[in-house]
């Protein structure tokens, strides 16, 4: 496909880019549903600037169907970006704008919307009043137009937009590169940060010293030591970076009922090696495990996934691009430009690392050195992962997940957000030089380690061949979190839009694992989807994996309006998928989110079973 000049710009409060002139023949051309000027403008739609904030809950109106009776009783929270574009000309990158926090809650069959700001620090220090923004922070993917660009040392702009959890009782919304920030699960007031790593950055400075290092590690690592001993205070002092990095993914054990999270060194983002940390924590919050895995790769980790035995990280090989650091420390480039993909490896890399120190997991020294799996890829999104052992200790992994090829993936251009000239342009998005492979699709790793922990095989498999367009945003049953799963569900991309073949998604797919059949739901011609979640039913209702509902919100760019849909689990590929359809008002339609999740009213302390109920 060729490349499309979507260009045609416009400038509003609510749009961070420039607004056509529409002449008399692109009026025309309006009416026709797959025209250049309607594919930009359904794009730029879904990253529209919502400034409203609703503090009190409001009953969604149903415009199809209704919330079964065997629907659980909860609240979906999802995140995502709000704000794009500030009142004095600056506009950011979709993962720089203010964290949204969108709440449905159900119950019976009512649906309860409302919506607040993430009142982060850069939030309180950006917003001017009830109506006025001025953006002072830079955040790692944009540059100001209308505010301080050189020398603005304000990069690490925690905007609480990523991802949200509800644990043991408190509602967390994380970014990739800070501590989260605490929500009231109810009012949705911020309540705060919260320091779930226990580490003084100051203190880290303090206790540094690269020639211990050298007599531990020897010459090898007495580079990176030093290099490590320069960065630290210029990162965390002048960059006022946090020392550890609270990655926005987690995971949750559903076995041991604990929350897993994942942290890495500010510096590794700059050094041929990275620090990895794990915690886990129980129902009540309380850390009962932390592991740190010290790896001699400079690596780029975004999602992760773990087994009953390992934590398992796919590897996003990336380097240091030494001219570009310079003018993104200067300011005059976004931060990520010191960053580039590393396309000089033919595999991708795996690191198996031991969860727990038995004799489950043998020989545990294999883990520093990793599992190459054939083909290169980049790493997107973690569906599950799951091992199966034999009588004699061999151990089968499997992974699932989305990824995309190197050639396509671009630090610099995600989302198409250009921030030479603030334009947000979708034919990144939707054109590839060749073959859809390079574009985001399903991938399944099968491991065979023996009893000794050495890999005897390592496999990978595109699914592309099953579902053989655009995907990402996998989940699954939660309930079978870290154990042998028969289904993924995802967004996708149809391919009905000539314009918008690859992105954003217009489909919710099914994909068996066992027999490899694809189920998919889509809704209206000019619709696109987020993230979907699973939702298992009531305790009362049978054990299939696939007994549950979909929850997905629908942006019906055409109407300008938002929908909260609700899909059968079974149902999708086939008929009557569709239960019910909730109208968010089209004054509170909101931009597109990222991640989710759901909170059952009746499990936050429960330990679940496979079938997702309380034991």
């Amino acid at each position: 496909m060729h490349s499309i000049n979507y260009h045609l710009g416009f400038k509003s409060s609510a749009f961070p880019f420039p607004r056509p002139k529409l002449k008399l023949s692109t009026v025309a051309a309006l009416s026709t549903a797959d025209s250049p000027s309607n594919a930009f403008w359904d794009y730029n739609l879904l990253f529209f600037s919502q400034r409203s904030e609703l503090h009190r809950p409001i009953r969604l109106k149903s415009i199809f169907g209704k919330i079964p009776q065997d629907f659980p009783s909860g609240t979906y929270y999802l995140v995502g970006p709000g704000l794009f574009s500030d009142d004095h000309g600056s506009t950011v990158h979709p993962l720089d704008g203010h964290g949204y926090l969108r709440s449905f809650d159900i119950s019976n069959d009512r649906v309860a919307y409302s919506a607040r700001y993430v009142s982060t620090d850069a939030e309180k220090e950006e917003r001017k009043g009830k109506k006025e923004w001025r953006f002072t922070h830079r955040g790692p993917f944009s540059v100001l137009r209308g505010g301080r660009r050189i020398g603005n040392v304000k990069v690490m702009k925690n905007v609480a937009n990523t991802s949200v959890v509800c644990w043991g009782g408190r509602l967390l919304c994380l970014w990739e590169g800070g501590e989260p920030y605490e929500i009231d699960p109810q009012s949705l007031d911020t309540l705060g940060l919260v320091d779930l790593t226990g580490v003084d950055a100051d203190q880290v400075v303090k206790d540094q010293d690269w020639r211990k290092k050298f007599f531990r590690h020897g010459i090898s690592e007495l580079g990176v030591d030093i290099a490590s001993f320069l960065l630290k205070p210029i990162l965390y002092g002048v960059f006022n970076m946090p020392a550890k990095r609270l990655l926005a993914h987690y995971k949750i054990d559903p076995e041991r009922n604990r929350l897993l999270m994942l942290s890495c060194n500010a510096e590794d983002m700059l050094l041929p090696r990275s620090n990895f940390t794990f915690y886990e924590f129980d129902s009540d919050f309380k850390l009962k495990q932390k592991k740190e895995f010290i790896i001699p790769d400079h690596l780029m980790i975004h999602d992760w996934t773990f087994t009953d035995s390992y934590y398992i990280l796919v590897g996003n090989c990336v380097r240091l691009d030494i001219p570009a650091s310079v003018l993104a420390l200067s300011g005059t480039q976004p931060m990520i430009s010191a960053l580039a993909v590393n396309p000089t490896r033919p595999t991708t890399p795996v690191y198996i690392l031991p969860r727990f120190t038995d004799e489950r997991n043998g020989n545990t020294t294999h883990w520093r050195k990793p599992i190459e799996a054939p083909q290169q890829f980049w790493a997107m999104h973690a569906a599950n992962a799951f091992e199966e052992r034999d009588g004699l200790g061999n151990v089968e992994i499997q992974l699932q997940m989305s990824a995309c090829s190197y050639q396509w993936f671009d630090f610099h251009r995600m989302f198409g957000y250009n921030w030479r000239n603030a334009k947000l342009d979708p034919s990144f998005m939707n054109t590839v030089a060749r073959g859809d492979d390079l574009l985001p699709h399903l991938v399944k790793v099968s491991i065979s380690l023996d009893s000794r922990g050495k890999c005897v095989i390592c496999s990978e498999e595109n699914l592309s061949n099953k579902w053989n367009r655009p995907a990402d945003f996998t989940i699954i049953n939660p309930a079978f979190a870290g154990r042998k799963n028969t289904y993924i569900y995802s967004s996708a991309a149809s391919g009905k839009r000539r314009l918008l073949p690859h992105f954003p998604f217009d489909s919710v797919i099914k994909l068996n694992m066992n027999n490899g059949k694809v189920g998919s739901w889509s809704s209206g011609s000019r619709s696109f989807f987020g993230e979907p979640i699973f939702v298992p039913k009531s305790i009362y209702s049978g054990n299939a994996e696939d007994d549950g509902y979909i929850l997905v919100v629908e942006y019906a760019v055409s109407k300008q309006t938002c929908y909260l849909v609700v899909l059968d689990a079974r149902k999708i590929g086939g008929k009557d998928a569709l239960v019910a359809k909730y109208e968010v008002p089209k004054e509170l339609r909101f931009p597109l989110g990222f991640h989710g999740f759901w909170a059952n009213r009746h499990l936050h302390k429960c330990i679940l079973n496979t079938n997702g109920s309380c034991v």
